[in-house]
């Protein structure tokens, strides 16, 4: 029998995995905390996030009458963004955008904050460049700044916002806005009460809306979301997509198939925004996920957590399979843990409803690029 899907403890330097703050948090917000106590600290926050919208409402209004500056690039711009604070999915987008002008020859840069960033480069940028070798990724918080260096230093000719939405210092030809199906409006409110980043009404400033995870709902719950959509933001193009696991992947560039996760117990950890998608992904492909450890989101192992997990690892059974997820491995850089085998799960995002549309979307921005570069 598996061990226990409660992580072991590790040492004081450790964040906490799944029972841990983020998610003590979440299970707040979300309701699942009853009591006096959680029912004042949903008060307590819902007091905080009216200052917090009250700010991101003027700045946003700042930006709509031209009071504040947004600079210019040299080159087009596309956005990919989101509402709420983490686990949409927007690497394997953004990776997508970038394939998709990469396959019209043009050249392309990836421009992000770096969220989480040792040495300039964090988990997602190393997921893109194991992915994209010939795609640039700078990294930084003056985005603008990273523009005009892609431009003139690396003669980018499109550049691909990751996280965009928000950063509005550079002005975008194109907004794609996704919202995860699974659980679209943060819980119902701004942060900190829920995870909204912003308003709802800002769907409106998206030049087209990507619903994410599709496959994880059902048809009718599809459909009221985008009723939903339709009425916040009317007119603006509303397409379906969902993260469509490929295959497997170790440090060392080897491949698996995902029949893998079939053949015997799987025990599988992350460090995401949205673990649960993680899970629930392993599961839809027929796993038996009799394990499972979630930390925070862009989480740095340290030595204690890597001998943490050793040890988990060699608690397991031995036809038990190990598995993370890329954003994990890049990090990790082992290809065995607890003395088996550390397989990662790609993904790559596909558009279920709507692919005319988006690539639609993406063309206009470059209204030459009907055929490549000669």
């Amino acid at each position: 029998m598996l061990a226990s899907s409660e992580p072991h403890p590790v040492a004081p330097s450790s964040a906490p995995p799944a029972g841990g703050a983020r998610q003590q948090y979440l299970a707040l917000v979300r309701g699942e905390r009853r009591g006096a106590w959680p029912a004042l600290q949903r008060a307590g926050l819902r007091l905080a996030a009216v200052p917090y919208g009250a700010v991101v409402r003027v700045r946003n209004l700042l930006f709509d009458r031209g009071w504040l500056h947004s600079e210019t690039a040299a080159v087009p711009v596309v956005s990919v963004g989101n509402l709420t604070a983490g686990g949409t999915g927007k690497t394997p987008c953004v990776e997508y955008v970038a394939r998709f002008y990469r396959g019209l020859d043009r050249r392309v840069a990836i421009l992000s904050r770096g969220y989480g960033s040792e040495a300039g480069r964090n988990d997602e940028a190393l997921v893109l460049e194991e992915n994209l070798p010939d795609v640039p990724h700078l990294q930084g918080p003056r985005r603008a700044a990273l523009a005009r260096a892609a431009v003139e230093e690396l003669e980018s000719e499109i550049l691909v916002l990751d996280d965009g939405f928000q950063h509005r210092r550079l002005r975008r030809d194109l907004d794609l806005v996704l919202l995860d199906a699974t659980a679209p409006w943060g819980h119902g409110y701004l942060l900190p009460r829920g995870l909204l980043r912003e308003p709802r009404s800002s769907l409106r400033r998206a030049s087209v809306i990507a619903l994410s995870r599709c496959d994880q709902v059902t048809a009718e719950e599809r459909r009221r979301l985008k009723e939903q959509v339709h009425a916040i933001a009317p007119g603006i193009d509303v397409i379906e997509s969902r993260h469509k696991a490929v295959e497997l992947v170790n440090s060392e560039r080897a491949t698996a198939g995902l029949e893998l996760l079939r053949e015997g117990p799987v025990a599988a950890f992350c460090g995401l925004g949205n673990p649960d998608a993680f899970r629930r992904t392993l599961t839809d492909l027929g796993a038996n996920v009799a394990a499972f450890r979630a930390y925070p989101d862009h989480f740095a192992y340290g030595r204690a957590d890597v001998d943490a997990l050793d040890t988990w690892g060699r608690s397991l059974p031995r036809d038990a399979a190990l598995v993370t997820t890329q954003k994990d491995l890049v990090k990790l850089r082992v290809a065995s843990l607890g003395g088996r085998p550390l397989w990662a799960l790609r993904v790559a995002w596909r558009v279920e409803n709507g692919r005319d549309v988006l690539e639609r979307h993406l063309r206009s921005v470059l209204p030459n690029l009907s055929e490549p570069r000669p």
